[in-house]
């Protein structure tokens, strides 16, 4: 049926009792009754815009954590068709058209706000998908045209011409969640890469953003849980690992207490809580919580896997090595994500074990790292940053006689900023340093190889962290300047000299000697390109940066427009 076949939409008592089913189901899945959920919302998924929404939602996370092609495709296929839903009740005159704004209807309104949720879910599937460069940038192109549809709606609603209906408090929760996403995620990015996806000009606001998703969280509407999640990931993981692992999650802590309380035996808020307990180095807590969280539902088994994840990190950060690779085991056997990165991480635990020591089903790192390149997948054309720096890494176990990898685990920890967990328990540390020490008075007994400067390198890296984070700052700055110092001996690692710029700026700016560390950041921004996890290390720059309040570049002084 076309928009033109449409009498006037739907009345405001079916939006009412629209959105009241689609809270019911969110229930429901909140209480661990995810098939219960969907069988709720799937009845009406081809007549109601907002059980389309709700239901491709729910299989759009599902999708995300099986990495499975049938889950993919079939979540697009839901919100494809709950995108031409939304179209049907969409008005012919753009927002941005403001003649005739005025006689925009509460449904027209609200269908607005679902089209651009659509856009922004089938984009962030499309870079799911194996696709080519062209869908990639097809993406990219659906989250601009869903921020430009979030930035008219929230002028909109805003002006004296709109008159709230009934169910405003639902769409005025929609327009926090993108105007506060959007902020959010554009203030994370470095100027670079939002060039890249045609974003210049832009810098989110992130203390706006994050005050949208906080008012869209702690409101009574349809989006409260999907502004809380989104919040929640921010603190526990993207300004953990995109950033220099410094923010405080106590609001983390304060958004996720009303929802545990509420829902006790949710998998996604034990979840959560355990990422909390893990962030703030109680890592036994945190042990507790992943596995209640696992023991709560049987039903959709991917929720396990997010706490296999945390829980291989966790006993990886106790220095349990079979532990760790037990669940790393786990992953590769039942999960899609990177095969390559889980068989990896499996190699690298055992090679942390003395060589004497059984393991594990007879298996062997060097096998096992040998097995890793035949593993690799590719994402939207490209394969995942992660999995080519293990198979870089891999390349030394080919050869007859392979030149072994000194501590992978730990090296592997500092990529997902591990060290600022463990550095908040003493003991923890104190194990990890004499770890690394042992390692690096190995090193010299080895035969030579083209590895060794690289590999001492990369120890001098981690024990400088270990180091910083016992309060042997001096130290650990002289760990830290040997690196760059050693810039034309390494080889391979190329990824240790920016990361070792950076590392010594977080070093100076915890001394409050900001001045030193802006000329360090911009070297390590601008003078490196190509290197391993090179996008991960930029976002670190830019955070930095931003805490500092100095520009990325002496040029750039200027932070361009936000997004409001």
């Amino acid at each position: 049926m076309s928009r033109e076949q449409e009498p006037a939409g739907r009345s405001n008592m079916d939006l009412s009792r629209d959105l009241g089913d689609c809270m019911d189901a969110l229930n429901l899945f909140l209480n661990n009754c995810f098939n219960e959920s969907l069988k709720l919302l799937q009845p009406r998924a081809k007549d109601s815009m907002y059980h389309s929404l709700v239901y491709g939602t729910i299989l759009e996370m599902q999708a995300m954590m099986t990495f499975e092609h049938d889950d993919i495709i079939n979540a697009g296929q839901v919100m494809k068709q709950a995108q031409e839903i939304c179209q049907r009740f969409r008005k012919k005159t753009s927002l941005i058209n403001k003649s005739g704004a005025e006689t925009f209807t509460e449904v027209e309104a609200h269908a607005e706000v679902c089209f651009a949720e659509c856009l922004l879910q089938r984009a962030a599937l499309i870079f799911l998908q194996d696709e080519n460069m062209i869908n990639f940038i097809k993406g990219g192109m659906k989250v601009r045209n869903s921020y430009v549809i979030y930035r008219e709606l929230n002028n909109f609603v805003q002006s004296n011409g709109f008159q709230k209906g009934e169910s405003h408090a639902h769409l005025q929760g929609g327009i926090s969640l993108g105007i506060g996403a959007f902020n959010l995620t554009l203030s994370l990015f470095p100027p670079r890469i939002l060039k890249i996806l045609e974003f210049a000009g832009f810098s989110g606001d992130k203390e706006y953003g994050l005050s949208q998703l906080q008012e869209g969280a702690t409101s009574d509407n349809l989006r409260s849980l999907l502004c809380t999640m989104l919040l929640l990931c921010y603190y526990t993981f993207l300004s953990f690992v995109l950033g220099i692992g410094e923010e405080d999650v106590t609001e983390a802590d304060s958004l996720l207490q009303p929802y545990l309380s509420r829902y006790p035996k949710s998998a996604i808020f034990l979840f959560f809580a355990g990422r909390i307990e893990e962030i703030k180095g109680n890592i036994d807590q945190a042990i507790h919580w992943f596995e209640v969280g696992c023991s709560a539902q049987q039903s959709w088994k991917q929720f396990h896997h997010m706490c296999y994840w945390e829980l291989m990190w966790c006993f990886a950060y106790k220095g349990m090595w079979k532990m760790a690779y037990f669940y790393a085991d786990l992953l590769s056997k039942e999960n899609r994500w990177s095969k390559a990165m889980y068989v990896y991480m499996k190699a690298a635990f055992l090679s942390m074990l003395p060589p004497d020591e059984p393991r594990p089903f007879d298996e062997s790192e060097v096998e096992l790292f040998r097995l890793v390149p035949s593993l690799k997948q590719k994402i939207a054309g490209k394969s995942p940053p992660t999995e080519k720096y293990v198979i870089r890494k891999t390349k030394r176990y080919q050869a007859k006689d392979p030149v072994g990898l000194p501590v992978p685990a730990l090296e592997m920890m500092y990529l997902w900023n591990g060290f600022s967990v463990i550095g908040k328990d003493v003991r923890l540390t104190e194990d990890a340093l004499n770890t690394i020490c042992a390692a690096e008075s190995r090193l010299p007994q080895e035969p030579a190889n083209d590895y060794q400067d690289d590999d001492h390198c990369s120890i001098l890296l981690l024990k400088g962290l270990c180091l910083k984070h016992r309060g042997r700052l001096a130290q650990a700055e002289e760990c830290f300047t040997r690196i760059y110092q050693s810039e034309k001996k390494i080889k391979y690692d190329h990824h240790l000299v920016p990361n070792s710029l950076l590392e010594l700026s977080l070093l100076y700016m915890q001394q409050r000697r900001g001045e030193d560390a802006i000329p360090f950041l911009r070297r390590a921004k601008n003078n490196y390109k190509n290197y391993s996890m090179e996008s991960r290390t930029l976002f670190r720059i830019h955070a930095a940066l931003s805490r500092l309040k100095a520009p990325d570049s002496e040029e750039n002084s200027t932070d361009g427009a936000s997004v409001s």
